[in-house]
This record gives C-alpha cells, structure tokens and sequence, in this order.
C-alpha cells in the first residue's frame, strides 16, 4: 500500500473549499510529513448556491477551520437563522385551525431536577393551544419580534439562543477559498476533460485542458450533480428518491430590501403551496425567494405564477433562475481511491438545510478517518455505511413533513400522504409514536443530522396525535410542569428585551 501524500479535489464551491480547509487545518498541507491538497477548478462553471441556509453545525466547522465570526457574517452578507417558520404545511389555506409552526434550534428548556416538559405539555399542562416549540422554548418569541440569538459581547459562535446562518452561496465559497488556501492548499485553474483508471479500476489521472494530467493517491470528487469522477468515470449508480420526495424544480430569485434599513427575519420562512413550497431567506441587503415544486403535479409557467405572486410587486423586474433538482443519493460515497463530497454524493431538497450539513459531515469524516497508510478498504467501508445511514435519515425527516399534512386540496399533497411514500423506518416510528412521543433511544445520534427535539417541533407542529392517557399516572409531577411553563414565558419576555434586534446584532458584527 501507498501511502496518501497527494490530495486532489476536484470543484471547487462550497463542498470542494470546505473540505480542502478542513483537511488542511486537521492533517495539514505545507510542512514536513503533511498531506499536500490540491484544488482543481474550472473557470467556466459557475456555483449552483441553491440553498443559503444551515444548521447549527456549521458553527462548529466554522471554528474548526479558524475563521471568526464577524469575518464570516461581514464577508459572507451572512445573518442569523434560529429555526424555520412554517406555513400552510398542516392545512390549506383559510382553513380553519393554525396556519404555522415552527421548528427552532433550541433545545426544550430542562432545568437540572425539572421535569421533562414534552410528556407534560402531551398531557396539557401548557395550555390547550400552546404549540410545542412555543411552550417549551423561548425562541419563537425572540425570532418573532425579529430580535438576534445573541448580545453584541457574546463571544464567537456563542449565544443565548442555538443558532446557524443564511449567507450568499457564492460569497461564502470565495472566503472559505481565501482561507484554504491561507493554510497551504494549492489552486490550480483548469476544465476537466477525462479520467483515467488504471488496471485495478481505479483512478489514474484526470486529464485537464489547460494543465494536462493531473495526478494523485487520493481524488475527492466535488464536481456537483456533474459527478465527473465518482458517477461519470467509475460508474457508481445514483439512488433516486422520486418515489419518496416529490419537488424536481425550483426556481430562484434575488428580491431587494424595500428600504436599506428593513428587519431581517430570523428565520427561513418556509410556505406550503399548490405543488410544493417557497422559502424565503433573509440576508443583509436582500431576500432569497425561491419556490420548489414537483414537475409531475404543476407545469414552469405556473410555478412561476406561484412565485411571483408570493413575492408581490416586487418581482416585476426580477427574472427567475430556473434549477432542476435531481433527489437521491450514491449508496456508495467512496470507491478505491475516489471520494465524493456534496452534489456528486447526493442531494435532498433544501427544506431543513441538509446539503451544507452533508457537506461538513463528508469532510469531518474524511479528516479523522483519513488513511494515512494507504490502506482505504476498512475505511472506505465505514464511509459509506455512515453516510448512507445518514442519507436515509434525512430522507426520513424531511418526508415527516409532508406525510403529516392534512391538506387535501391538490394531487401534490394527496400523494404525500400515500403510505407507499414512505420508508419502512418512518412507518414504524411513527406507528410507536402513536403512543409515546419520540426518545433519544429512538435515534443513533452519530448518524442523525437532526436531534431527537428537531423530530419533535416538527412531529407536533404538523399535529400529530400522541395518547398518552393511559400512562397518566407515570407523570406526577403536573405541578412542576405548569410552573415550568409559565417560567418560560416569563423568561422569554425578557429575553427579547435583553437581545438586541437582528439588524443591529448584524451591523455591529460588520462593523467590527
């Protein structure tokens, strides 16, 4: 076996920058007994950028990598996201009943000897129309007065309220580039035109048009939906999820504040509509909008329509951007000596922000497992099973969202709720959840992206039913729970004082 001396990532964007600074920064890339990196790009493909969301992760890769916080949110037009809004998931339209929920990143609040609160608020003790994320956190309360999740001293990637980011795409691919290569990765500019294999199969050399042939022990492949290396040249099969996750297309626009000075929402606003949803994402000088929708239940034209009348008058001028999603993953991320990372290993749709999260999990992985010896079979094994488990666990939660829905108003959503939608997992979780709510032993956390109360906002926001009569007297404590309850509420008016506005939080951040 040889031993892994040269790296060569092919793409750059998000996956390919991200993972060359988070393999420099952990095995380093420009000193004696270092692994050397290098980042092949081409000039002329531009970053897809579909989603500008996170999740709470991304602060931890962020700091990792060594990149402070106001460098990031100055140079990335970046803001603050606590959650997800939802809208219309549960029901249609003027329908009576709620019309929204939220899903934030907080944990539900748990004093050391409180009681868990979920059980409680099961069995009522929140109030009869108390939602979940709105009895059991605070956040909901700070996001909706469009107030940060920090005071302006916190240090970096800390706070009162659990956290991530919206950002501009492609000005967050330029920093983490900047920073990369500040650590000793090398860039090289050039359009891959072919890849090699040698006898065993695996990868030779890729063939450039403006450098030649270029050549490494280890290729990681961040080509996008392309997948130039891992799908094009060695053959490893895409697993469509169609069947399952329905949107195909979305289209996108770039919508200007009304005024320099407008609130920034503190949240992705996600709204349900005919033939799938729209987000809207708030950043420092604009809105993301895009809407994401299924091929087989609404045509472009009218997809359009919807969007363009989400957005008001303000599109006038605006022309969309038109992307076609193709959903699914490779049940197989690593072959011989050939590593995909981002678009070229999958990509779900970006209703809970997984893609940059799948991301940050491949370089994590590939970083700490990294086999120096050359010995990549073992390792390559695990890879894969660790992120095909992941893969389907986030096809899972994602899909609870719209399995659950009650609205019946057109074919999209009536399908959604088609058993045959859903994965054997899911059907059994959700038949236990009928009575007991969800437990971390429901979970193996390692392979999970969401944690066990992300299940939960979103399980009970979409109005699932749990009876927990008939364990009653397992929860003694009722007394407990309602004080507990009214605390929260208590503590989130002062909270919202006590945080400053998103605006302001941001402008300080920049101005630093």
């Amino acid at each position: 076996m040889t031993p892994i001396k040269n790296v060569l990532i092919v793409g750059g964007g998000t996956a390919g920058w991200l993972t060359a600074g988070f393999l420099a920064r952990t095995l380093g890339s420009a000193g004696h007994g270092s692994v050397a990196i290098t980042v092949v790009e081409s000039s002329d493909i531009g970053i897809i950028g579909v989603g500008e969301g996170t999740f709470p992760s991304i602060r931890g890769t962020l700091s990792a990598l060594g990149i402070d916080e106001a460098t990031f949110v100055r140079e990335c037009s970046a803001t603050f996201k606590q959650g997800i809004q939802f809208v219309d998931w549960v029901r249609a339209p003027g329908a009576p009943g709620k019309s929204e929920y939220f899903h934030p990143f907080s944990q539900p609040s748990q004093r050391p000897g409180g009681p868990e609160l979920l059980p409680y608020w099961l069995l009522g003790m929140a109030g009869r129309d108390a939602a979940f994320a709105e009895a059991a956190t605070m956040q909901k309360r700070v996001a909706d007065a469009r107030h940060g999740p920090k005071r302006l001293n916190d240090g970096d990637y800390l706070g009162q309220m659990n956290y991530a980011y919206h950002f501009d795409a492609g000005k967050f691919a330029s920093l983490l580039a900047r920073h990369a290569k500040s650590l000793g990765v090398q860039h090289r500019i050039a359009t891959v035109e072919r890849v090699t294999l040698d006898a065993s199969g695996a990868i030779a050399a890729v063939v450039t048009a403006e450098l030649g042939t270029l050549q490494a022990d280890l290729y990681v492949d961040c080509t996008g939906f392309r997948a130039e290396l891992i799908g094009k040249a060695l053959g490893v099969p895409f697993h469509s999820i169609k069947d399952s996750l329905f949107v195909d297309r979305a289209l996108a626009m770039q919508v200007p504040y009304a005024t320099a000075d407008a609130p920034i929402a503190s949240y992705t606003i996600s709204t349900a509509h005919e033939a799938g949803w729209t987000w809207d994402i708030g950043l420092q000088q604009r809105r993301g909008v895009g809407y994401v929708y299924s091929s087989q239940h609404t045509d472009d034209t009218r997809a359009e329509e919807v969007l363009r009348a989400y957005i008001g008058p303000a599109s006038a001028d605006l022309t969309p951007r038109a992307l076609k999603l193709d959903l699914g993953y490779r049940e197989v991320h690593w072959i011989k000596n050939c590593v995909a990372v981002g678009l070229s290993g999958g990509f779900i749709e970006p209703l809970e922000a997984s893609g940059i999260g799948l991301i940050e999990t491949a370089a994590y992985l590939l970083a700490f497992l990294f086999p120096a010896d050359g010995n990549t079979e073992p390792v390559a094994r695990h890879f894969n099973h660790f992120m095909r488990q992941r893969y389907e666990r986030v096809v899972d939660f994602v899909k609870m969202h719209y399995c659950l829905t009650q609205r019946t108003d057109h074919a999209f959503w009536r399908d959604n709720t088609d058993p045959a939608s859903l994965s054997s997992t899911l059907k059994e979780q959700l038949s236990m959840w009928r009575c007991r709510p969800p437990h971390r032993l429901d979970f193996l956390t390692d392979l999970e992206m969401y944690p066990p109360s992300s299940w939960q906002y979103v399980l009970y926001g979409m109005e699932f039913k749990t009876d927990l009569s008939h364990a009653r007297a397992a929860y003694p404590r009722m007394d407990d729970a309602r004080k507990e309850f009214a605390m929260i509420q208590t503590i989130g008016q002062r909270a919202v004082a006590d945080l400053p506005t998103h605006r302001a939080l941001v402008d300080r951040m920049c101005a630093r």
